[in-house]
């Protein structure tokens, strides 16, 4: 079944079965280059840090997935001649996260997780419309059914593993002879993300909110939802690279403040124009 929803003037068809929810790419560019959606979906796809998150998500949820041509992909990524396409990538990898559809709700795919990956590139801003719209969809679909979505799950789930992947292939090993430092290095890793993006760490949070269950992210606005999650991969970048834990700090500050201001300003002339 193919509905349509209204992301900032642009109309994005999602295909949703019993399952899963696959939101139109093809769509999604054309926010960034109505002309020229399919140059935007490869300039895209044939980055590095594109190919590891959809690789990554094709293995936890695709057992028929070929890793031996991921890693091909993997390795090529980068050079200037490289070059890959969705359908390309669908026919090599025997890829699910993405699909090809023709006819009338014809275009590129892809699910939920990924869709809202590729609107992050696209633009912080899109995203969060996108996920409010998305959101209001599911919602009117779920009281229907009477079942709960909640989008800080669907936000949360794979950011959450390309993060911890990372500090598991770059930090850990440095770790080898510090048992200790090892058992504590994720918390550290995810109170940075806090601090740059709350201004406080989890344990801060409790003992200023004994009375509340949980935890500081589950009080999250969908504004910082949208920026945590943003933060996660590009943390997982900043690791890779090798940056100093100062610098990623800097930078993810720099980064949460400076989405959060695009995303709160438009959220305030949004409510003025609903009043006038």
């Amino acid at each position: 079944m193919a509905q349509k929803i209204d992301v900032r003037g642009i109309k994005v068809s999602v295909l949703s079965d019993k399952e899963d929810d696959y939101i139109s790419l093809s769509d999604i560019a054309r926010y960034k280059d109505g002309d020229r959606s399919d140059y935007i979906l490869q300039n895209w796809i044939r980055n590095r840090s594109t190919i590891e998150f959809i690789g990554l998500w094709e293995k936890l949820h695709n057992l028929e997935f070929n890793s031996i041509e991921f890693d091909g992909f993997k390795n090529e990524a980068g050079s200037n001649s490289f070059s890959l396409t969705p359908k390309r990538w669908i026919a090599t990898t025997n890829a699910i996260g993405i699909i090809s559809k023709a006819g009338r709700y014809g275009g590129t795919y892809a699910h939920q997780d990924i869709a809202f990956e590729f609107a992050s590139w696209i633009s912080a801003e899109f995203k969060l419309y996108l996920l409010k719209e998305f959101q209001r969809l599911k919602q009117e679909e779920n009281e229907r059914k009477n079942i709960e979505w909640n989008v800080s799950r669907t936000l949360a789930k794979v950011n959450y593993h390309i993060h911890t992947e990372s500090i598991k292939t770059n930090i850990i090993p440095t770790l080898e002879h510090d048992p200790k430092g090892k058992n504590f290095v994720y918390a550290n890793e995810a109170d940075m993300l806090n601090l740059a993006l709350f201004g406080k760490t989890a344990s801060d949070w409790r003992k200023e909110n004994p009375s509340l269950k949980g935890n500081i992210r589950d009080y999250a606005t969908l504004e910082q939802l949208v920026v945590l999650s943003n933060l996660e991969s590009f943390n997982a970048e900043l690791i890779k690279q090798g940056l100093a834990e100062n610098d990623r700090f800097t930078n993810l500050n720099n980064v949460a403040i400076s989405q959060m201001k695009i995303l709160v300003e438009n959220k305030s002339i949004s409510k003025l124009k609903q009043l006038k």
